[in-house]
């Protein structure tokens, strides 16, 4: 058994906890510590004080997932101010070994290695997730993650993906004003600019259009509370309208794929888990003309794990160092 430091880096928040891996799979995941990354430099200072805070020597091996591009002399993050230099990060950190991923990456690590306890059934078919063949995962957050899973003879394979900047394709009138005000502010709109956390006020700005109704000032946090909550009526309604089209997108996902089954993930997917099943994510899941049938034997599921970055980013180092791959 080895015990390591995982660690699950966003754009909003640096998470660290101590894992124990062996034979391949997570052995135990420690308490998780947080740190915003706003309030520190880099990684190598937020690093130190997770150990700091430990109050003793951190493991020389360590499993990272980081919010950015893989690939590449220094990766910039998409939705924060961090870069990290692949090339000096164990010495940076005092690392003898490492595994460095996506975010997303990590996810799907933890999708293929956590029991089914761990999921939440949206939609589809009931029962497990299946064991061969592609998951395709998906998660709204910061950003909008996407990765793949191929789990084929007894092993998985981890696609790591940028499907979160296909460009947004509007399906209803209030998606085509949506889009026609975003490409003010953009160059390219994305799905990501759609679905993620900030993505809620543009349908909310939207329906405050249509209505010709002054909007009170709520900042991403406070909206999505109203939202969540049902105590704003017009930000209710667009909630609604995210999980329209984040039940198109992953369909469309799903089929870009190949998948056998779908899981929803991210921080708002966990905080959207009560409120998916009674909305329209399925219709819009499913609406794929001649393959509507194919789309609804596909088992849909939300994972449920409370740090399952974190996890995969532990599971992504067990991997690797069981097959050297």
């Amino acid at each position: 058994m080895t015990e390591i430091v995982a660690a699950d880096i966003g754009g909003s928040h640096a998470r660290f906890a101590l894992a124990e891996v062996a034979d391949g799979r997570v052995v135990g995941l420690g308490e998780p510590f947080t740190l915003r990354t706003a309030e520190h430099v880099g990684l190598e200072a937020a690093w130190r004080e997770f150990g700091s805070r430990l109050g003793r020597p951190l493991p020389k091996a360590a499993g990272i997932a980081v919010a950015a591009p893989p690939g590449g002399e220094i990766l910039k993050f998409t939705n924060g101010p961090w870069t990290i230099r692949p090339a000096s990060l164990e010495s940076d950190l005092g690392l003898d070994r490492h595994v460095l991923l996506n975010d997303f990456g990590a996810v799907a690590h933890a999708v293929a290695q956590l029991e089914g306890d761990h999921f939440r059934h949206l939609c589809g078919p009931e029962g497990p997730l299946p064991r061969q063949g592609v998951i395709s995962i998906i998660g709204p957050g910061t950003g909008l993650g996407v990765a793949l899973l191929l789990r084929r003879d007894g092993r998985y394979h981890v696609i790591e993906t940028e499907g979160g900047h296909m460009d947004f394709a509007p399906l209803d009138p209030l998606e085509d004003r949506m889009l026609d005000k975003l490409r003010t502010r953009h160059v390219r709109v994305s799905v990501e600019r759609i679905l993620s956390g900030m993505g809620l006020s543009n349908f909310y700005e939207a329906l405050g259009a249509t209505e010709a109704s002054s909007l009170p000032h709520r900042d991403e946090k406070a909206l999505w509370a109203a939202a969540l909550s049902g105590e704003d009526r017009l930000a209710s309604a667009a909630l609604d309208c995210f999980c329209l089209s984040l039940g198109a997108v992953a369909g469309d996902i799903a089929l870009a794929h190949g998948a056998a089954a779908m899981v929803i993930a991210g921080g708002l997917g966990l905080r959207l888990a009560d409120h998916l099943p009674q909305s329209g994510f399925r219709k819009r899941f499913v609406a794929k003309g001649r393959y509507e049938g194919r789309m609804e034997a596909l088992p849909v599921r939300i994972i449920t794990h409370p740090q399952p970055g974190l996890y995969g980013a532990a599971a992504a180092f067990a991997q690797h160092r069981a097959h050297g791959d």
